[in-house]
């Protein structure tokens, strides 16, 4: 049975904590989508980890990591992860395994990242940089490069320099890039990635058969994905349920648990809509306390209060069966808590977050106002040592979503957690 992971908001909930927490006697940890431009940041024994593609669970002596079809592969950023994770003291020899069908991320797809943001000026995405549009961009136009072709070196220089091609005759000088020099570091990858390079359908498949235990980690959230989230500000990928599906090939009668991880307030890396969003004290509070900064840009992050029209939304999406509430020892020193609870437009309160950015700039955002607790949380171990007024609050959130908060997270180490 599977226990899948999934980002509720705009992404950095927290999710890579949970999965650690839960990677306990989980045989396999899995990616089905994004790239290396996901991060999530694990406390553990006292050292901080960052993993950008890498599945959580390479922190988990035995467990084997797969990083899904789904996904999209920067193969320098790949082996630089396993090395720090082996420089730490962790073996990973026979536990990373990347599926045959992931598209390549080169650095022809960065160069171009960069170019297409440039290009729309004001409105830009504001992505990561790390090519993950592109990378998707030239899978859906059935140009691109899969893993399992970089074993044929003339079919993969072929499809690079053609790729390389198409795009200098569209932005000409301004696309600083030589193919022959990324064809020359791939002829030093090629013998490296083979043993690392799987087929994931007998994989999985056997795995379903032998009952082996799995864990689904998410990358990016549901605000951000390509159909769902705040389009066109979104990620490149299917981020939700549905993207697990397609990027794992699971069986979707063998899922245990879908657990949506929510942090206690709101944050968002990037351009784009965030209604309730705090360009205040509050929102600098919030940044400066929770240490906002993207792991993988080291941007600061937008802050905000928890918008609960969006954390209901993405439940409509991806029904989970339990929440994770990350960071309520972040709202500790609040006299008050705003919680954002119905949209309203042109004197209708609408019944769903909208799809039109021109509504979503135009609405008004109708917040409750809850009692803060003023004591600190961090650390607490059990539902009964939280204080009342901090249980209020995350019951208030229950009942409005309709689901069961099962996990809190009061700290950022996998021992600061009440599971409930």
């Amino acid at each position: 049975m599977a226990t899948i992971v999934l980002g509720a908001q705009w992404g950095d909930e927290g999710k890579g904590k949970i999965v650690d927490v839960l990677s306990d006697g989980i045989q396999l940890c899995c990616r089905a989508q994004g790239g290396h431009n996901a991060g999530h940041t694990i406390v553990k024994n006292g050292k901080t980890f960052d993993v950008h593609i890498l599945p959580s669970g390479v922190l988990s002596e035995g467990c084997v990591n797969l990083i899904g079809s789904g996904c999209v592969v920067y193969v320098p950023g790949l082996f630089m992860e396993i090395a720090t994770i082996e420089n730490h003291g962790i073996d990973l020899t026979n536990r990373v395994l990347v599926s045959d069908r992931c598209h390549v991320d080169l650095d022809l797809h960065s160069k171009v990242d960069g170019l297409e943001e440039v290009e729309l000026g004001n409105a830009k995405v504001g992505t990561t940089g790390k090519g993950i549009g592109p990378t998707y961009s030239t899978k859906a136009a059935r140009s691109g490069i899969r893993m399992s072709e970089i074993f044929d070196k003339a079919r993969f220089d072929d499809k690079l320099r053609h790729l390389a091609q198409g795009y200098k005759k569209r932005y000409g000088d301004l696309l600083q890039y030589d193919p022959e020099e990324e064809i020359a570091r791939f002829d030093e990858y090629r013998p490296k990635l083979e043993t690392y390079v799987v087929d994931q359908v007998p994989l999985i498949e056997s795995a379903v058969a032998g009952n082996v235990r799995m864990l689904v980690e998410g990358a990016n959230a549901l605000m951000l994905d390509i159909d769902n989230g705040t389009y066109p500000f979104v990620t490149s990928s299917n981020t939700g349920l549905g993207g697990i599906f397609t990027g794992l090939h699971l069986n979707p009668r063998k899922i245990q648990e879908t657990i949506g991880v929510v942090k206690a307030y709101t944050t968002r890396v990037g351009s784009g809509p965030f209604p309730s969003e705090q360009i205040n004290k509050i929102g600098d509070t919030l940044q400066e306390v929770g240490h906002e900064f993207g792991v993988t840009t080291g941007r600061r992050r937008r802050c905000g209060w928890l918008d609960l029209v969006v954390v209901k939304f993405s439940n409509s999406i991806n029904w989970y069966d339990a929440i994770n509430l990350t960071k309520l020892d972040i709202l500790d020193d609040f006299e008050e808590i705003q919680v954002a609870t119905a949209y309203e437009h042109k004197g209708n309160v609408l019944t769903s977050f909208p799809a039109d950015l021109g509504v979503l700039e135009e609405l008004t955002v109708k917040y409750e106002t809850l009692p803060g607790w003023k004591s600190n949380t961090a650390g607490l171990k059990k539902w009964e040592e939280l204080p009342v007024n901090a249980r209020k609050y995350v019951e208030y959130i229950e009942k409005f979503v309709g689901v069961r908060i099962k996990y809190i997270g009061t700290g950022p180490g996998r021992e600061s957690m009440i599971i409930r």
